[in-house]
């Protein structure tokens, strides 16, 4: 009977150990999944390092790194494929949702991943290089720069054959843009996926090639775990947008100038300095033409001057059409990427907003420098006190809470003593008066 009992517990220790283990390492599997959109950012560079650190520190079986861009400076670029390519976890880059875009330098991207695959009605290419404000650049410098762009892309599409080389070449050297259905007949990518299931069905059986030799990719019940860009990493991402570096900008300009036309405050002043922070981060990453400073500082000195040295609106009225120059200029100059230009209407509204601002404040110190004169001995013209000693020509009175030397207004009869008195000028530290007959 022992005997037996010892014969059932070792078979359902094997039972455990052969069915056992593989169902607790499926569920232990995990795929990466990381999702981008927008122009190349050190932001976007930090999320995608971030992610492929974690997936390698959790041995996840592959990271899909879904992602949307216009295309971007390629230092950027550079950091983002060689995080790729020293990745000890299969990196997947999908090109998606439909209607995305592989732009510009995200072409390189999309061929230094171990899989490539775009979503349909996705576009890929047009990755001719141009210089950091959108401009062309010089023939010398643009040979230079195709040329290592081209041996680069040769590098990474070596195992797909030449057709995948030539378009390749071409979107660098031509601008070409390929299509979804181009670019997989020709070898650029490796399959179209409809959506993230269809992707994970596709990659489950499929090999890939890492430093560390041929991988095959089991993703068959694995568990997939999105990595969300931090907070850090979203703000720097929002701060790429030419309209909020805008906004930004003007936000702290101004509140800087309110800081310095009234001092003393410090709520001002800390708005200001922390949106021109935001807003020199903005600018640092955006391609833009600085010469439309000028026009912006000269815009707002306009407007500083017309609140201190009311000229009637007319310097607010030149403040305005330089405000709408220089970001115009700043931020929309030729050569410009689309993607990467300021709203015009957000200009124009946002200039007339300040300006406005600047004018109820201009209204406000005319009506100011209008109003009499409510405190010092000037405020006293007019007003009627009592004589506190006889008046003739000289003595005393009591006017406004306050007892002055008075003397008689030329050709003023004398006045005693408790009448009443008008002060009709000021003299230094003395009051001429004359007899009133007003109630005090």
């Amino acid at each position: 009977m022992r005997k037996r009992w010892i014969v059932v517990l070792t078979f359902i220790i094997l039972l455990g150990l052969v069915y056992g283990s593989p169902v607790s390492a499926e569920t232990e599997r995990k795929i990466f999944l990381l999702e981008a959109q927008g122009p190349l950012t050190p932001a976007m560079v930090e999320y995608l390092e971030r992610g492929i650190r974690r997936a390698e520190n959790e041995d996840a079986e592959v990271l899909i790194f879904q992602f949307d861009t216009p295309g971007g400076q390629i230092d950027h670029m550079n950091r983002m494929v060689q995080a790729i390519r020293a990745s000890e976890v299969p990196v997947v880059v999908y090109i998606a949702p439909r209607g995305a875009i592989a732009g510009s330098a995200g072409l390189v991207i999309v061929l230094s991943a171990h899989v490539a695959v775009m979503a349909p009605e996705t576009a890929i290419g047009a990755s001719s290089p141009v210089g950091g404000q959108g401009e062309d650049l010089g023939e010398t410098i643009e040979t230079k720069e195709k040329e290592i762009l081209k041996a680069e892309v040769r590098a990474l599409t070596t195992n797909r054959g030449p057709e995948a080389v030539a378009l390749a070449e071409a979107a660098i050297e031509e601008a070409k843009a390929a299509t979804v259905g181009e670019a997989f007949r020709s070898g650029m990518i490796d399959f179209v996926a409809d959506d993230l299931d269809d992707l994970f069905k596709q990659l489950d059986g499929f090999q890939v090639e890492l430093a560390s030799g041929v991988r095959t990719l089991d993703t068959t019940g694995a568990e997939v775990v999105k990595v969300q860009q931090n907070f850090i990493e979203q703000l720097l991402q929002t701060l790429t947008n030419p309209n909020i570096v805008f906004i930004l900008f003007t936000v702290g300009v101004q509140a800087i100038l309110i800081e310095i036309s009234s001092p003393g405050g410090w709520v001002a002043g800390f708005i200001g300095v922390v949106s021109l922070a935001l807003g020199a981060y903005g600018i640092g990453v955006l391609p833009v033409n600085l010469f439309g400073l000028v026009f912006i500082a000269t815009s707002f000195v306009l407007f500083f001057l017309d609140i201190k040295a009311p000229t009637h609106g007319a310097l607010t009225a030149a403040g305005l059409a330089s405000f709408v120059v220089g970001a115009l200029v700043l931020f929309n100059s030729p050569g410009t990427p689309e993607f990467q230009r300021v709203s015009v209407p957000l200009v124009i509204g946002a200039a007339i907003f300040t300006a406005a601002g600047f004018l109820i404040i201009i209204s406000f110190a005319i009506r100011a420098q209008r109003r009499p004169v409510e405190v010092g001995a000037e405020a006293l013209l007019g007003q009627i006190g009592r004589a506190k000693t006889d008046i003739d020509p000289s003595g005393k009175m009591h006017v406004a809470g306050e007892l002055w030397s008075a003397e008689l207004e030329e050709g003023s009869p004398a006045i005693k003593t408790g009448e009443r008195v008008q002060v009709v000028g000021v003299e230094g530290l003395r009051l001429l008066v004359r007899p009133s007959k007003e109630d005090v």
